[in-house]
């Protein structure tokens, strides 16, 4: 059957996500060209002509990653609803038990961001959009009166360290936390950087 003749947009778009699929399979260091264009059954020559390097490749996998995640963000952030529930629904997606796209892709990331200046643009800027996105979202509840937060920037680092924390034991060591644990400890941090009972926040958002 013959192929079906791709945009050079839905060519990259299709390279991108068969990358990140290997680089969560295999690592960032052991994915190679070979292995992406194996996938799609394409030439190697193929995947280079659209990224040159396999560097340029992962590089652009992941800030494809991380705009499809900030975008998935802003959809929650944006609802017409209360400040409180918009928060909690953000930080329930993000969290290892939520269904933000798979930990394991970016904890490879943040490993091969220690060698790759590159790729550390691009999880630093993944990092910095979702910490603003938060803290604009607890400041907007502080002003409305639903809760209070005297340091809305610090709550959001706070925040995502520990889902940052939570996601590499979860996903590292099979186990040790569970996934009911993990989201009474999310629950119970959010809760007490508003300000809030734990009860209290639960009922805000039933």
């Amino acid at each position: 059957m013959a192929r079906v003749r791709l945009s050079v947009a839905e060519r990259r778009e299709e390279l991108l996500r068969a990358a990140i699929e290997q680089i969560e399979a295999r690592g960032v260091a052991a994915v190679r060209i070979a292995d992406v264009a194996s996938t799609l059954g394409v030439s190697n020559a193929l995947v280079l002509y659209h990224f040159s390097t396999k560097e340029k490749l992962v590089a652009a996998a992941f800030t494809y990653a991380a705009e499809d995640d900030l975008a998935r963000l802003r959809k929650l952030l944006g609802r017409r609803t209360s400040a409180l529930r918009r928060l909690r629904a953000a930080v329930r997606w993000y969290a290892p038990t939520g269904q933000a796209k798979g930990w394991r892709l970016w904890i490879e990331g943040w490993a091969a961001a220690l060698r790759e200046p590159t790729l550390q643009e691009v999880t630093r800027g993944l990092d910095r959009q979702w910490k603003a996105a938060i803290t604009e979202v607890i400041a907007e509840g502080v002003a409305g009166g639903e809760f209070e937060c005297p340091d809305p920037t610090g709550a959001a680092l706070r925040l995502t360290a520990l889902l940052d924390g939570l996601a590499v034991q979860m996903t590292a060591y099979t186990g040790a936390v569970s996934r009911a644990r993990a989201q009474e400890w999310v629950d119970e941090a959010l809760a007490r950087e508003l300000g809030l009972a734990r009860e209290a926040l639960a009922a805000a958002v039933r």
